[in-house]
C-alpha cells in the first residue's frame, strides 16, 4: 500500500475530524468521515453546512472562537483550544481543536487540523473538580470545627493541671497531662494535614485551561455557606457579571482562595461576615476576599507575603500559623501572571484583592 493510500485509510478510520480549509477559495477542501459521526453532518455537503455549524457555537465562546480564528489565519495560533457547540437537542458538545497553518509554494494559505469530541472527558473533569472543591472546602471547615474544641480542651487542661496541683494526686495529674498531650497532638495532626495539602499544590506545573471564574467561585462559596453553622460565620458571594472566563489551573487557584478564606475564618469573630466578590475591571478579572475580622496589625503588614514570615500569629480560636500560607498564595497568583494586594485596619477587618489577566491580555 502506498503511503498516500495508507494515510488516507488512517484518516478515514480516525474518530477525530480532520479537515483542510482553503482561505482564498473560502471553502473546505477536505474532511474525513468522522465529520458525520462527530458533527452530524454530511461530508459531501460540508461547505453548505458550514454557516449553520458556526451559528451553533456557544454564545459564551463566540468571541473566543473569533479571536482564535484570526490568529489561526495569520499562523500565530499553534496551541490547541477548546470551544462548545450546541447540538440540535440543545446540549453542549465540547470540542478540542488542534490547528495547523500552511502557505504553499503558490502562496495560497490553508488552515486545518484535528477536531476531537472531548465532551465525556470534560464532564468527568467537571465532576472531579466539583468534588475536589468540596473536599478542599470540607477540609478547611473541619480543620476549624475539629481543631477549635481540641485547642480549647488543651487550654482547659493547663488550668486543670494548675488547679489540682495542691491535691498532689499523681494519678489525676497524669490523666490531665495525657488529655493535654492528646489534644495538642490532635490539633497538630489536623492542621499539618490541611497545611501540607495546600503546600504541595505549589510544587506542581500549572495545567491552565479556560474556565468560568464566576461559576468556580460560586461553587466554592456554596460549600462554605452550607457549612457556615459549623464555624459560626456568614459567607456572601457577589458577582458583578457572569460568565467571566480566565485561563488558570483551577485546582491550584481554588486552593489559594480556600486558604484566604481559611485565614479570614481564623481572624473573624463569631457571627462575622466573609465576602467574596468577583468582577471584570479593564483587562483583568478581580477577586476580592473581605472579612469583618480583627485586621492585621500595622507592624506585620510589610512582610506578610514573605516566606516563613515573622508576621504570623495564632487565630482567635488558637489556630497556629506556619508563616507559609500567604507566601504560597502569592506564588500561585503570580504563576498565573496575576497580582495580589491587601488593605487592612486593625479592628476593622481585611480585604485581599487578586487581579488576573483576561485571555489575550496576559502579556500586555
Amino acid at each position: 500500500m502506498a503511503p498516500s493510500s495508507f494515510f488516507e485509510s488512517f484518516l478515514q478510520a480516525s474518530p477525530q475530524v480532520f479537515f483542510v480549509y482553503h482561505v482564498g477559495q473560502q471553502r473546505v477542501t477536505y474532511v474525513n468521515a468522522a465529520y458525520e459521526s462527530v458533527l452530524q453532518g454530511r461530508c459531501a455537503h460540508v461547505n453548505e453546512e458550514l454557516p449553520s455549524l458556526l451559528e451553533r457555537i456557544h454564545p459564551d465562546d463566540q468571541d473566543h472562537a473569533a479571536d482564535c480564528w484570526q490568529r489561526w489565519l495569520t499562523g500565530q495560533l499553534r496551541e490547541p483550544f477548546e470551544l462548545r457547540l450546541r447540538t440540535r437537542e440543545g446540549a453542549d458538545l465540547h470540542l478540542c481543536v488542534t490547528p495547523h497553518h500552511l502557505v504553499d509554494l503558490a502562496g495560497d494559505t490553508q488552515v486545518g487540523g484535528l477536531l476531537e469530541n472531548v465532551t465525556a472527558t470534560k464532564q468527568m473533569l467537571w465532576h472531579a473538580d466539583k468534588y475536589n472543591s468540596k473536599k478542599n472546602t470540607t477540609l478547611e471547615i473541619l480543620s476549624h470545627d475539629l481543631a477549635g474544641p481540641f485547642a480549647l480542651l488543651e487550654q482547659m487542661s493547663d488550668y486543670f493541671h494548675e488547679s489540682v496541683a495542691p491535691l498532689q494526686n499523681t494519678k489525676l495529674t497524669s490523666l490531665i497531662e495525657q488529655m493535654r498531650v492528646l489534644c495538642h497532638d490532635s490539633v497538630t495532626m489536623i492542621r499539618d494535614f490541611v497545611g501540607q495539602e495546600f503546600s504541595d499544590s505549589v510544587n506542581i506545573v500549572l495545567k491552565r485551561e479556560r474556565v468560568d471564574l464566576v461559576e468556580k467561585l460560586r461553587l466554592v462559596m456554596e460549600q462554605y455557606q452550607q457549612g457556615a453553622h459549623l464555624v459560626n460565620q456568614h459567607f456572601r458571594f457577589e458577582a458583578a457579571s457572569a460568565p467571566l472566563y480566565v485561563e488558570l489551573d483551577q485546582n491550584k487557584f481554588m486552593q489559594a482562595i480556600n486558604n484566604l478564606l481559611s485565614n479570614a475564618i481564623k481572624f473573624t469573630p463569631d457571627e462575622g461576615t466573609i465576602t467574596v466578590h468577583v468582577a471584570q475591571q479593564g483587562g483583568g478579572a478581580v477577586v476580592t476576599v473581605a472579612d469583618t475580622g480583627v485586621g492585621i496589625p500595622q507592624p506585620m503588614q510589610a512582610e506578610l507575603f514573605e516566606k516563613f514570615t515573622s508576621a504570623r500569629r495564632p487565630g482567635l480560636r488558637g489556630e497556629r500559623s506556619t508563616g507559609l500560607g500567604m507566601s504560597i498564595i502569592k506564588t500561585i497568583v503570580e504563576l498565573h501572571q496575576g497580582h495580589i494586594a491587601f488593605d487592612s485596619v486593625e479592628g476593622r477587618g481585611s480585604t485581599f484583592v487578586i487581579t488576573l489577566p483576561l485571555p489575550g491580555s496576559a502579556n500586555t
